[in-house]
């Protein structure tokens, strides 16, 4: 990727929302260190989260140190801003398990290990953990007025349908965030969404009142939406997540494949490592193609989250499901890895080995035991047309025995009906 100063990298991906005055000339100095903050109210982090993290990575690979700054503390309280009603609280438990879950994403993903500006690692729990009611209230709360509270979006926007003081309050803990990082770590800067703006603008409020004569900075990203303006990172069936046991390395690519001709020039700032430069060439080079684009973004995004691996698995399992070509020996080459992820794909059903210890007819495994199709006689009629495939061969012998050896790798059979219609059965 081109090094160019952080903010001109920003202003050339147009990624770059608010700044406060004063921050490019600060990261002139040298290595810098700058943080955002992730609150652990799920188990894994998703794509809006990963438009962040490719803001501590442009960082890094500016030459600045980022600082990942866990919110232990915070992710029992619950943010407001950005949300129209008041959050669900998690458990202690529960917070905790997110947090290394979090943090095993996060230092895939972050150089953390080696170099001058080896990513740091905060968890602001251990800002709390002797604090009391009584010091909150007279070390934190006495420097920043309700007025000014108040006149931040994330508290305005709820003051019709409610907020609680927990939340009300969620500002002064990440101005004292600030405060510590800027104290312990000599940390100047906070980044995050535009919908962060408030909070961080609190915290530099904060440091100014607490240190004589220092001075904190902020710079924020726009929200990222889709081309016709709704929630990015939403789908029907939810949010795209990092983590593979909660969106599949498949459909993880399949969304980058998937999405809007409009809206991939944007995706392609926010996401790509290549410079603008290559992304713009690219855009000249498949002006009409932005099929091969999509692809090329897809492969770079799930290698980098998910590995060579499960791009390689991904790039199988859409051939087989989408090539009317593809043939008995493409799937019979396939690894149990690919062959598991397809099954997580399609319907299926998982049968004991034993019930195929004599064999079953075909019709019987197409009803009786996989239930891919409702009726006997609908099986002979499926058959009978041509239309049904075992293992990417036509079948068409109403008597054709399925036998344990027909299973690739001793486990799983594809069968299909039709072009569109598949199923797998995996044999426990």
């Amino acid at each position: 990727m081109q090094k160019l100063e952080f903010v001109d990298q920003l202003r050339q991906r147009d990624i770059l929302q608010d700044l406060t005055p004063g921050l490019e000339d600060y990261l002139k100095g040298g290595i810098r260190r700058a943080y955002i903050g992730f609150d652990p109210t799920a188990r894994s982090l998703g794509l809006g989260n990963y438009v962040q993290i490719m803001m501590l990575d442009f960082f890094q690979r500016s030459g600045h140190q980022p600082v990942v700054l866990m919110g232990g503390a915070t992710g029992r309280i619950g943010d407001p801003s950005g949300k129209d009603k008041e959050r669900e609280l998690r458990s202690v438990e529960e917070l905790d398990a997110n947090i290394e879950a979090q943090e095993r994403q996060l230092r895939k993903l972050l150089n953390f290990d080696e170099g001058p500006n080896r990513a740091l690692w905060a968890n602001n729990l251990n800002f709390y953990k002797g604090m009391n009611v009584l010091d909150f209230l007279r070390d934190i709360g006495k420097h920043i007025t309700v007025n000014y509270m108040m006149s931040k979006d994330s508290v305005r926007n709820r003051m019709e349908t409610g907020i609680s003081y927990t939340e009300f309050s969620y500002q002064l803990l990440q101005a004292y965030d600030f405060y510590c990082l800027y104290r312990e770590l000599d940390c100047r800067m906070q980044m995050g969404g535009s919908d962060q703006w408030g909070n961080i603008t609190t915290g530099t409020e904060f440091i100014g009142k607490c240190i004589p004569g220092a001075k904190g900075f902020g710079l924020t990203t726009p929200l990222l939406t889709k081309a016709d303006g709704k929630k990015f990172g939403k789908t029907e069936e939810g949010n795209i997540w990092l983590d593979p046991a909660m969106t599949s390395p498949y459909k993880f690519y399949q969304f980058w494949i998937n999405t809007d001709d409009a809206y991939l020039p944007r995706l392609y700032r926010y996401f790509s490592l290549k410079s603008v430069d290559e992304i713009a060439a690219l855009e000249m080079q498949f002006a009409d193609d932005p099929g091969s684009r999509k692809r090329m973004l897809a492969e770079e995004i799930t290698q980098r989250v998910h590995g060579a691996q499960a791009l390689d698995s991904s790039r199988q399992v859409s051939e087989l499901l989408f090539n009317r070509n593809c043939s008995s020996h493409f799937l019979s080459d396939l690894t149990e890895d690919t062959l598991d992820q397809l099954g997580r794909e399609i319907p299926h059903a998982v049968v004991p080995s034993d019930a195929f210890a004599n064999g079953k007819t075909l019709v019987d495994v197409l009803t009786e035991i996989s239930g891919f199709l409702p009726s006997k006689s609908e099986a002979r009629r499926a058959i009978q047309s041509n239309a049904v495939s075992v293992n990417k061969i036509k079948v068409i012998q109403l008597e054709h025995l399925i036998q344990k050896d027909d299973f690739i790798h001793g486990k799983y059979l594809l069968i299909e009906n039709g072009k569109k219609n598949k199923y797998m059965l995996v044999l426990s």
